[in-house]
């Protein structure tokens, strides 16, 4: 690294370090608020989780606690101190930012084996990207509320940036623990996959089916682990359902800014399972086509199922979107070609302020109900939507430039 990007990591710290300390009782207000922190990701569910499994209580019995047990016996031998706490948290915002600068230093988003964009000379340096998300308000409220999505987006990161580096096993270890912690990362499996096959080094490069094969295995096998220390820490199989079954079922309906949790309430009992289902596939639908389509540049493919999946998964938060926006300056080079870059903008900012306002409205001032919280939060994922739609007609387009330079600068109609 250069000693930009060590002054912009440094400033970032610096930053969450002073909101911890100056405004100390800032992480506890972000905590409940239910834009950051999920029935699933939330700190004060970890602590509850934490103490009773420091006092020889299940923490799975109550259908309170739906987190991973490593993360229980990560937390139960940290002193009980916040500062220690705030630490942690800031270390894994500091290795994000590190993982960044990897994968924008790489220049993979300008340049692989099948495509070279004509636009590489416009890409931002890896200092930039960087403060892409140590500046970023959504990662900033991430950090400070402390749910352990930090840790998720820290691993997913983690394994992206082994991957631009052509290391499998280091990749794919860490892709297997995001999985672990939070299910969804499961589905950035085949693009990672792809992605590590076009940067691998090896030489003689095996075949894709055989590459694809060995790396299943590793995956697999590691997720084994992950779930067999699982067992032996907690001493029974009742964490998977607790775990993994709450992203599954959503039997916690309680608000956040994804699109299930109103739907399921005014869902009848009936129907329930069909749904259930049928949203599920909605986002593993996406996989192969984006895969396939985006061939040419496996980074992009699995920004876009980041994207994909901070909309449609069933618990998401504001740190999901700061992710998929952090990993989208990487791609900075085709913002030109976007159509709807002002739009998207100001509709992003409009539903951040509204979303706390019609929270209030509904749950504290009583003046509302529960539609006005759900109709920002429809806003906020058609945005979402949109800026993944967006980004991806932006880097079609660089692709279709790319192989008709004659084009370059025309408008693209369909027929």
């Amino acid at each position: 690294m250069d000693r930009r990007c060590i002054l912009v990591i440094a400033a970032g710290v610096l930053l969450r370090l002073v909101l911890f300390t100056a405004f100390p009782s800032l992480p506890t207000t972000l905590a409940q608020r239910v834009e950051v922190s999920t029935p699933v990701t939330s700190y004060k569910r970890l602590q509850e989780g934490v103490y009773l499994y420091t006092h020889g209580v299940s923490p799975y019995d109550g259908g309170v606690f739906h987190q991973a047990p490593l993360l229980l016996s990560l937390f139960s031998i940290l002193p009980s101190s916040a500062i220690v706490t705030n630490i942690l948290y800031v270390l894994a915002d500091l290795f994000s930012a590190i993982s960044l600068v990897k994968i924008a230093s790489s220049g993979v988003a300008t340049a692989t084996p099948q495509h070279i964009s004509p636009r590489k000379g416009n890409s931002w340096p890896p200092w930039a990207t960087a403060a892409a998300f140590l500046f970023n308000p959504f990662s900033i409220a991430t950090c400070i509320a402390r749910p352990t999505i930090v840790f998720t987006n820290c691993i997913v990161l983690h394994a992206i940036a082994a991957a631009v580096q052509g290391r499998r096993a280091p990749a794919f270890v860490s892709l297997a623990m995001a999985s672990y912690l939070s299910l969804y990362p499961i589905l950035l499996f085949p693009s990672l996959l792809l992605l590590t096959y076009d940067c691998s080094r090896a030489n003689p490069k095996p075949s894709i089916q055989a590459f694809s094969a060995v790396t299943t295995v590793l995956f697999s096998t590691v997720l084994i682990i992950y779930f067999k220390l699982s067992h032996l820490l907690t001493g029974s199989w009742e964490f998977v359902a607790s775990t993994y079954g709450v992203h599954l079922l959503l039997p916690d309906l309680t608000p956040n800014v994804g699109l299930w949790w109103y739907f399921f309430i005014e869902m009848f009992d009936s129907f329930r399972a069909f749904f259930l289902c049928l949203f599920q596939l909605h986002l593993l639908i996406y996989v192969p086509g984006i895969c396939l389509r985006l061939r040419k540049q496996p980074l992009f493919a699995l920004i876009t199922l980041v994207g994909i999946s901070s909309i449609f998964k069933s618990y998401p938060a504001v740190g999901d979107t700061g992710l998929y926006l952090s990993l989208l300056a990487l791609y900075n080079h085709i913002f030109p070609t976007m159509r709807y870059t002002f739009f998207l903008t100001a509709a992003i900012l409009y539903a951040t302020f509204l979303g706390p306002a019609f929270y209030y409205l509904w749950v504290y001032a009583g003046s509302g109900n529960a539609n006005f919280f759900y109709a920002i939060t429809l806003v906020w994922s058609i945005v979402n939507a949109l800026i993944v739609a967006d980004a991806l007609y932006a880097v079609l387009r660089d692709e279709h430039e790319t192989e008709r330079p004659e084009l370059i600068g025309k408008d693209v109609v369909q027929i």
